[in-house]
């Protein structure tokens, strides 16, 4: 007998005719366009942006669909009378428009949680300021060299809501998930993971407070029989054990636990009642960099119920960088090139650093996230031999890095440049054979 998912099927049938918004055209919200009308849904779009900034294939569909829509910054004026609400991940629950509704009565909601709610299988979910991407693709590597059927998406991927009606039992989700999804989300993965919690995103999220209890919600709506997997060196996940519902795996890099996971130099290990077990040599990863030691041991804590641990050598020994984590480029006239340019806060910025020996020509700068860039001058000025500064914190990298030099009363070459295209010139120009060049946290808007 085939399987069935009967809350998906009742879903289906509570939306018909039901008034939807779906808010934002990105990513995760534009499949919901073709699945809503296909269930007779009453579907009002709205984004911020103006109409030239969509996509004229996406406007057409609304179109054709015939679906009101509403645009521009002030959009959410109009967002009176809905049943249910599918927010971007961007669009944050705290908005007074979105809480008004939900005192009317509206269901406010994500694609990923309704997805998460109606999920008729496993679900393991990883957040973290740093190393989410790396730990959730070496998860669900893990996993399917074990012979499971796996779904990857939240935030990387591809939406998988729509693909409800495919997913059966056995098979497992694997989720990264950002602090925008699961701010205001009320269920949790059964097996949650979070690498680390430092500053992020504060230029959009009221404060660290706030950016800290969305993360929570990975785990606080977990049961007993869940697992929650956590960072032991970091005080903030390392507390968040007292608040834990189910069983809690540590590692650390730091410490040398009694139960958990270990990285001890290169070497990963098992400990379980003060008896350390040897499990991976670190040496036999493609993956550099004592952050992505601690990446593999946390996957590995996450998938160690499911798989075997031969499986999940087999497949860390195989996997290779995630794209734009120190992504080794190519070797140009014995210059190696490396693309990091998703390390785009100061902490990600540091590990990356640590990752190697040589000392490096580094592009670095981006968007401003309103951080504070401190913690990295003095890395900087101890492994960096040319800094080429872009981007919107350009300026406050110059200025931490500069008041460090003064104080260790040293010298470094610094450049500012205008656009990636003029810093890739000039990194070939200053960059040595045998030298690292390494294209940094570069998720620049020009």
């Amino acid at each position: 007998m085939s399987f069935k998912n009967k809350k998906l099927e009742e879903f289906n049938e509570y939306i018909k005719f039901r008034k939807v918004a779906i808010i934002g055209l990105g990513v995760s919200n534009i499949p919901l366009l073709d699945y809503m009308y296909s269930k007779n849904a009453k579907v009002v779009v709205f984004d911020e942006r103006d109409i030239e900034a969509i996509p004229k294939q996406i406007m057409d569909k609304i179109t054709n669909y015939g679906f009101q829509f509403y645009l521009g910054k002030n959009c959410l004026q109009n967002l009176i009378g809905f049943d249910i609400i599918f927010r971007s991940p961007s669009c944050l629950p705290t908005k007074p428009e979105l809480q008004e509704e939900e005192k009317r009565g509206a269901i406010v909601t994500t694609e990923i949680e309704m997805l998460m709610k109606m999920c008729p299988c496993k679900i393991i979910g990883v957040t973290g300021s740093d190393g989410k991407t790396t730990t959730t693709s070496l998860i669900n590597s893990i996993l399917q060299k074990a012979g499971y059927h796996t779904y990857l998406g939240g935030n990387i991927g591809t939406p998988l809501f729509t693909k409800l009606s495919d997913m059966q039992p056995e098979d497992i989700v694997v989720l990264e998930l950002s602090s925008f999804q699961l701010m205001g989300m009320e269920i949790s993965p059964h097996i949650a993971v979070i690498t680390n919690i430092t500053p992020n995103h504060l230029n959009i999220h009221k404060d660290y407070e706030e950016y800290i209890e969305s993360k929570k919600n990975i785990f606080k709506y977990q049961k007993e029989e869940d697992i929650l997997v956590l960072n032991y060196d970091n005080d903030i996940t390392r507390n968040c054990a007292k608040e834990a519902n189910g069983k809690v795996i540590f590692f650390s890099s730091k410490e040398k636990l009694d139960n958990g996971f270990i990285v001890d130099g290169k070497i990963i290990k098992e400990c379980e009642d003060r008896i350390r077990k040897h499990i991976f040599n670190g040496e036999e990863a493609i993956l550099r960099g004592n952050h992505n030691l601690e990446n593999i041991a946390t996957a590995i804590a996450a998938t160690n119920t499911l798989v075997s641990l031969e499986d999940a050598t087999k497949a860390i020994k195989e996997f290779k960088p995630v794209e734009h984590r120190i992504e080794f480029i190519k070797e140009i006239n014995k210059v190696k090139w490396y693309n990091d340019s998703a390390s785009s806060s100061p902490t990600r910025t540091l590990s990356g650093l640590n990752a190697f020996d040589e000392k490096i020509v580094l592009i670095a700068g981006g968007y401003d996230k309103n951080l504070d860039y401190t913690p990295i001058a003095k890395p900087i000025v101890e492994k960096v031999r040319t800094l080429i500064l872009i981007g919107q914190t350009a300026g406050k990298i110059f200025d931490v890095v500069k008041q460090e030099l003064e104080t260790q009363h040293k010298k470094l070459d610094i450049f500012m440049c205008e656009n990636l295209d003029e810093t890739v010139v000039l990194a070939k120009k200053v960059a040595q054979p045998r030298r690292c060049c390494f294209i940094f946290s570069c998720k620049c808007k020009f």
